[in-house]
């Protein structure tokens, strides 16, 4: 476990939140705070709406009851032009990439900035290539499709992307599923020199425990509807709860702890 990175003050706050579809309950009076300049993991088991917490916070979904408090901003309220001058302020990067498959890799990186900057074609294309380079990837995939390129590739190429904005605030969804132990390995390096680098607060959804002990400054586990505990990897390790116990001292828990 590195050392604890950040600050104790709070970039995202969120209070009370409840989330459902239908009758189907996800979250219930959930409560989290995020720290500026932290990596904080979100784990839980599965359809305790890891996923679901993130759409929550970044407006993909509205919830039923609550407070989602962004950069001290409930951004629920605002307008929309107002909105979007926040929205720039974070990067997304869905599972495998979610890039667009009609697009180069360069054309999906140039996304956001069409849609929130006012830029020439030479500046986009300056763009594009700065930011393939800071994932480390080959100038020659700019012009390549999502689909000429490996599962590695992909999510580099979005991580690419989630970053052509320059955010303050970085939102990983699983962004280790479906590597293998060294491209996942090579992953989470990357994540933590560039939060490091450029000084990002990460909000990093994963079940992968080799993720959480390499990168994750605090860790959030979701059960019974709810952030059951926050905090270091030694807290969950102390934390009496079931499938929090089950987690964190399994085999895979102790290899990920020898791997560390």
């Amino acid at each position: 476990m590195r050392p604890m990175a950040g600050t104790d003050e709070t970039i995202i706050s969120v209070r009370g939140l409840r989330t459902q579809f239908g009758s189907h309950v996800v979250h219930n009076n959930l409560n989290l705070d995020v720290r500026k300049g932290e990596i904080i993991g979100v784990v839980g088991g599965s359809g305790t709406g890891k996923s679901v917490l993130l759409r929550a916070i970044i407006g993909l979904m509205t919830p039923q009851a609550g407070e989602i408090l962004v950069f001290g901003e409930d951004l629920t309220k605002m307008d929309p032009p107002e909105r979007s001058a926040y929205e720039k302020r974070w990067g997304v990067l869905f599972q495998d990439g979610a890039l667009f498959s009609s697009l180069t890799v360069a054309q999906n990186i140039q996304v956001p900035p069409r849609e929130h900057l006012k830029l020439s074609q030479v500046l986009m294309d300056e763009l594009a290539a700065l930011k393939i380079r800071l994932v480390g990837l080959e100038q020659n995939s700019a012009g390549k499709l999502p689909s000429e390129l490996s599962g590695g590739m992909r999510k580099r190429a979005g991580l690419a992307r989630a970053l052509s904005l320059d955010p303050e605030i970085l939102f990983l969804d699983e962004p280790t599923a479906g590597l293998d132990p060294i491209g996942a390995a090579a992953f989470d390096n990357l994540v933590k020199q560039l939060q490091q680098n450029l000084g990002l607060t990460v909000f990093l959804v994963t079940h992968d425990l080799d993720t959480l002990h390499a990168v994750c400054d605090r860790i959030a586990v979701l059960a019974e509807q709810r952030v059951m505990v926050v905090g270091t990897m030694e807290d969950m390790l102390a934390f009496d709860h079931p499938w929090i116990k089950e987690y964190f001292h399994g085999p895979r828990a102790r290899a990920a702890k020898l791997s560390a």
